[in-house]
This record gives structure tokens, C-alpha cells and sequence, in this order.
């Protein structure tokens, strides 16, 4: 398995727009974050967790050539926005792209991309294949995928575990029957937006403490904000086997 983080920030994206704080005006490539997004690469399998704003610049940045399925966590637009430029992969594989979601999100997709979805479709737009997600394990073709149950304030969402790597975007609350499925991992990847508080992610100390609790080999932190710190600072204060993810990290859970 290879895992390659194609987005590592927040909404905004860093730089943020007309933003003239230090992180926002680094020459460090490690502070230059497009919106989270991972590529998972297992056998002959390429998944992509959510397709958000930067989904074509990833795909060009990482130079991705085929695409098996899209697993959405839930449907802000920061994670659902590039949906559309799923078209290329149609062209190239000559079939619709596979995407996986709840209920919930399949609706707001519906509503959001409605053209996609007409019984007869606007010429040229993406092929779907939606695959219905509850809270239990599913396949991509023979990989067993587990979701995992956390709420984004009170929205509730999904992260996924595969194997013994897992992800999670976007939480602020963990129940204990889920953190049941995260025993044992060798990479977790989980949101640590910034430092201080915030309503709907988790914060650094909360990310911290949940991979203390989970007790990972290794573990990323994810969906930064521009508020978190530089790379280059906050890096060297995390506690061993912690590290802060940036675009085109690539990495083995295997060697992790």
C-alpha cells in the first residue's frame, strides 16, 4: 500500500487569500496546502478520499492516471467540489468512476451536481456509479474498507480505515464503540486544525490525545489551518511517531 496526501489543509487552503500572516507568506513548499485529499494505492486499486476544490491540480501535481473509486466523508465543499473533473478518468478507462457515500451525501450530491444525475444526462458530463455506505464494512472489488463513525460538530460523517492504515478529516467527536475499530494500526491520519479550540475539528492537544489513547505505530496530522504553525517549527515539537503531513508526502504504512 502506498498512501500519498494529496491536500493537507483546511477550507481556506494556505495561502489563504490575501492572507499576509508568516505561514501564508512561507517559501517552504511543506506550507503550501491544498485542501485535504488522500490517494491510496493498493494491487491494482487507486481510491481517492474526497475530491474537493484542488482535485484536478492533484491529480495533474501527482501525476494520476487512473482512478478506481472516490470515498467521500461527507459533503462540505471543501471535500466535495472536484467532482466534476472525474471526467478525464471516464476517457481513460472507458467506464463510469465508482463512488462511495451515505445516504445523506448522495443526496446533496444529487442536489449539487443534479446534471449528472438526469435520467438522460448533459452530454459530456461525468459517469457516476454510486455505491450506497452504512456504518459497516464494504469491498472495492476484494479491499475491505471499514468506516468509522465520527461527528464534525453535530454533522455525523465518516473516516475509513483500510487494512492498517486509517483516516480521519474533519472530526471533533470520536465515539469509544468506533475508536474500537482503530486498535492496532500501523498510520493514522486524523485533523488537527490549529491550536486553539474550534467547534467543529479537533485541535492539536485533541488530535494528540486521541492518537495517545489509539496508540498507533505512526500517525499524521492533517487539515491544517494556516493558524497551526510553519512546517519547519511545529514539526520539531510533536512527540515521537507524530509528524505533520504535507502535499506529496507519500508514504508505506508497511516501513511507517
Amino acid at each position: 500500500m502506498k498512501i500519498t496526501f494529496l491536500g493537507t489543509a483546511t477550507s481556506h487552503g494556505i495561502p489563504v487569500i490575501a492572507c499576509k500572516c508568516r505561514v501564508c507568506q512561507s517559501n517552504d513548499i511543506r506550507d503550501i496546502r491544498l485542501r485535504s485529499s488522500v490517494l491510496i494505492q493498493v494491487s491494482n486499486l487507486n481510491i481517492v478520499i474526497d475530491t474537493g476544490p484542488d482535485f484536478r491540480q492533484q491529480m495533474l501535481n501527482n501525476k494520476v492516471t487512473n482512478l478506481t473509486a472516490v470515498l467521500y466523508t461527507h459533503e462540505h465543499k471543501d471535500h466535495v467540489a472536484g467532482l466534476d473533473d472525474v471526467r478525464p478518468f471516464n476517457f481513460i478507462n472507458n467506464k463510469p468512476v465508482d463512488v462511495y457515500a451515505e445516504a445523506r451525501v448522495q443526496d446533496a450530491l444529487k442536489k449539487e451536481y443534479a446534471y449528472i444525475f438526469l435520467e438522460t444526462p448533459y452530454p459530456g458530463a461525468p459517469q457516476i456509479s454510486m455505491h450506497l455506505i452504512e456504518n459497516k464494512k464494504f469491498y472495492i472489488q476484494n479491499l475491505e474498507v471499514t468506516p468509522i463513525r465520527a461527528y464534525h460538530d453535530k454533522l455525523p460523517i465518516f473516516g475509513f480505515r483500510i487494512g492498517d492504515f486509517a483516516y480521519l478529516t474533519d472530526i471533533k467527536t470520536l465515539p469509544e464503540e468506533e475508536k474500537i475499530k482503530l486498535k492496532n494500526l500501523k498510520v493514522l491520519v486524523i485533523n488537527a486544525l490549529r491550536k486553539e479550540e474550534h467547534i467543529s475539528h479537533y485541535n492539536l492537544n485533541e488530535a494528540l490525545e486521541t492518537i495517545q489513547e489509539l496508540q498507533p505505530k505512526t500517525a499524521y496530522l492533517t487539515h491544517l489551518s494556516h493558524r497551526f504553525g510553519l512546517y519547519s517549527e511545529e514539526e520539531k515539537l510533536l512527540p515521537d511517531s507524530v509528524f505533520l503531513a504535507y502535499d506529496g508526502l507519500s508514504i508505506d504504512p508497511d516501513n511507517a
